[in-house]
C-alpha cells in the first residue's frame, strides 16, 4: 500500500512540476530569452543584474504567484471535496453542492458592500483579515446548518442534505445578487469577481496564508484515510473498530469550512474541483481513501493549474473566469454520476 502509495504521488508531483514550468512560459508577455532561467539563477547567485525589472517583476509577482496560488487552492479544494464524500458516503457531497461555497461567497459578498460601515469599529488586526474571517464563518455556519438539518434519527439522510444544500445555496446566491443591486461600480466589480472565480489577485502575502491554513488543515486531515474507509462501513461498524465518528465529523466539517472559507476570500467561486477530482480517482483506486486522500491534494492542484493557464491564453489578452472553466468540465461528470447510480439502483 505505501510503496503503491509512494509511486502514484511521485508520478503525480512529477507532473505537476512539469506543467508548471510550462505554465511560466504561458501568457500574453513574452520574456527575453533565457530570461526565465536567468532569474531562477539569481536565487541561488544573488546575482540580479542581468534580469529585466520588467520580466523580473511579471514572473515572480504574477506569473509563478498565481501559478502557487492556483497550486494550493486546487489541492484544498479537492481534499475538501474528498473529505467530505468520505464522511457523508455519498460522491455528490462536495463543498460547493451543499451550500459550503455559496455561504462563504454570502458572507463575502456582505462584507465587500457593508463593510465599510462597521469596519472602523473593529481592531486593525481583524480590519485586514475581515474578508478572510467572514468567509469562513459563512462556510462554517453553512457547514453546519446542513448537517444539522440533513441527521434523521442520529444518522445523515443523503437526499437531505443535497435538498437542503440545494436551499440554501439558492437563498445565499439570491442574497448575493441582492448585494449586487445595492453596490457601487468599485464593489460591483470586486462582486463579480467573486462570482465568477479568477486567480489574478494572486500575491505572496495571500499565497503565505493559505499555506499555513492548508499546512494545518492537512496535518490533521492527511491521517483520516483509515476513518473515512471505516465509514464507508456505516457509523456503527466504524464505531465497533474504534473510531470516534463524531470527533472524526465535526474535525472534517471545521477543516473544511476553513479551507473553502479561505479559497473563497481569495479566489472567489470556483465550483466543481471537489467533485471532480475524487470522482477521477475513485475510478483508478475505487473506495480506497488512504491513496485517494494524499493523491487528491496534488491531481486538484494539477487540474486547477490547467484551468487557470487555459483560461489566461484561450482568448488572450483577455481573461475566462476560471469558474466558468471549471463548470464546464464539472457539470457533464455531475451528469455521470446521476447516471451511473440511477443504472445502479
Amino acid at each position: 500500500m505505501k510503496r503503491k502509495l509512494f509511486i502514484y504521488l511521485f508520478i503525480s508531483i512529477a507532473s505537476l512540476l512539469l506543467i508548471s514550468i510550462g505554465a511560466m512560459y504561458m501568457g500574453i508577455y513574452d520574456f527575453q530569452e533565457q530570461s526565465i532561467l536567468v532569474i531562477i539563477e539569481s536565487f541561488f547567485t544573488g546575482n540580479s543584474d542581468d534580469v529585466g525589472i520588467t520580466d523580473r517583476y511579471v514572473f515572480l509577482e504574477v506569473r509563478l504567484a498565481r501559478i502557487v496560488m492556483a497550486i494550493l487552492i486546487g489541492s484544498a479544494l479537492a481534499v475538501s471535496g474528498t473529505v467530505m464524500q468520505g464522511i457523508f458516503k455519498n460522491p455528490l457531497a462536495t463543498p460547493d453542492l451543499i451550500g459550503i461555497t455559496s455561504g462563504a461567497t454570502l458572507m463575502a459578498a456582505i462584507t465587500i458592500v457593508l463593510g465599510s460601515y462597521f469596519n472602523q469599529f473593529l481592531p486593525v488586526i481583524v480590519q485586514n483579515s475581515l474578508l478572510s474571517i467572514a468567509s469562513f464563518f459563512g462556510a462554517l455556519l453553512t457547514t453546519i446548518l446542513v448537517y444539522r438539518i440533513s441527521i434523521t434519527s442520529g444518522r445523515t439522510n443523503v437526499t437531505i442534505m443535497l435538498l437542503s444544500g440545494v436551499a440554501i445555496s439558492s437563498l445565499g446566491f439570491a442574497i448575493v445578487g441582492f448585494m449586487i443591486y445595492l453596490s457601487k461600480e468599485e464593489q460591483l466589480r470586486d462582486l463579480t469577481f467573486w462570482t465568477l472565480g479568477s486567480l489574478s489577485a494572486a500575491t505572496w502575502s495571500k499565497n503565505a496564508i493559505l499555506l499555513i491554513v492548508i499546512l494545518i488543515s492537512y496535518i490533521l486531515l492527511m491521517n483520516k484515510g483509515k476513518a473515512l474507509n471505516a465509514l464507508m462501513l456505516g457509523e456503527k461498524d466504524a464505531e465497533h473498530l474504534g473510531i470516534n465518528v463524531e470527533g472524526v465529523k465535526r474535525q472534517i466539517v471545521l477543516l473544511t469550512a476553513l479551507m473553502v472559507g479561505i479559497c473563497v476570500a481569495f479566489s472567489g467561486t470556483i465550483g466543481f474541483v471537489g467533485l471532480i477530482v475524487p470522482y477521477i480517482l475513485r475510478l483508478i483506486f475505487k473506495s480506497n481513501y488512504q491513496l485517494i486522500l494524499p493523491l487528491s491534494a496534488v491531481v486538484g492542484a494539477i487540474l486547477l493549474l490547467l484551468a487557470d493557464t487555459f483560461s489566461r491564453v484561450v482568448v488572450a489578452p483577455a481573461e475566462v473566469p476560471i469558474g466558468v472553466l471549471t463548470a464546464f468540465l464539472g457539470a457533464p461528470i455531475f451528469i455521470a454520476i446521476l447516471i451511473r447510480y440511477k443504472k445502479s439502483m
